[in-house]
């Protein structure tokens, strides 16, 4: 396995440096990301488990909608809402309207709940989690949640800015390259490896883990990280 230098020069070289420096992925400072209301972030949550499968212009079109039926995402009131009031929702056609989704905002408010409660705030346990034990959080997500296995976990770690590296193919391919796995990382032990790799480039280069996920995306395809 290399440094992330080489990474780091392979993609200065490139013509298109720029481009893949403007797109890397936002961080949002621990401090400000705990100040973030819980509302929002069950929003953004739940949004990226609609999103998954669909175009994101398409869910964020109709997001409005959403909020307007879930009572602005305040976890407190969702978690109050019968069977009876979600399935009405299925009537409406302003909503995508997939049941199992649907059902996965009751859920996934009661994760923030509980979470909250224990912790202060869904977003100070979030902001406070280690990037070098990310992989944890993807896992508490998954089993805590609904609809968050897979990408989904890390996809709306990413989405609300907390730093993470994700599993896109373009970065299992470049991680199979650097003889970190040589197969997408399912298992504890694959999962510990790659988190094992980021934790050593991060120490390296000083750079976010979100950061190198992108530029290592870059490596081996169209970037995709």
């Amino acid at each position: 396995m290399h440094d992330c230098q080489w990474v780091i020069d392979y993609v200065d070289q490139r013509p298109d440096r720029d481009a893949i420096l403007a797109r890397l992925p936002r961080v949002v400072a621990p401090e400000l990301l705990a100040q973030q209301g819980d509302d929002r972030l069950l929003s953004d949550l739940c949004r990226r488990v609609f999103r998954a499968g669909l175009k994101h212009s398409l869910v964020d079109a109709k997001w409005p909608a959403f909020e307007q039926a879930f009572h602005g995402f305040d976890p407190q009131r969702i978690v109050l809402m019968s069977d009876e009031q979600l399935e009405a929702l299925m009537q409406n056609g302003a909503l995508i309207r997939h049941w199992g989704k649907l059902k996965s905002v009751r859920h996934n408010a009661q994760m923030v709940c509980e979470l909250a409660m224990e912790h202060g705030s869904f977003a100070r346990f979030i902001a406070a989690w280690p990037g070098a034990e990310i992989v944890g959080l993807w896992s508490v997500l998954k089993q805590q949640g609904a609809h968050l296995g897979g990408q989904s976990g890390a996809a709306f770690l990413r989405l609300i800015g907390k730093d993470t590296f994700r599993l896109s193919p373009d970065v299992v391919a470049a991680l199979k390259a650097q003889q970190v796995v040589d197969r997408m990382p399912t298992s504890k032990r694959d999962l510990g490896l790659v988190q094992q790799a980021f934790n050593r480039w991060h120490d390296q280069s000083g750079l976010p883990l979100s950061h190198i996920s992108h530029l290592l995306a870059h490596t081996v395809g169209t970037g995709q990280s």
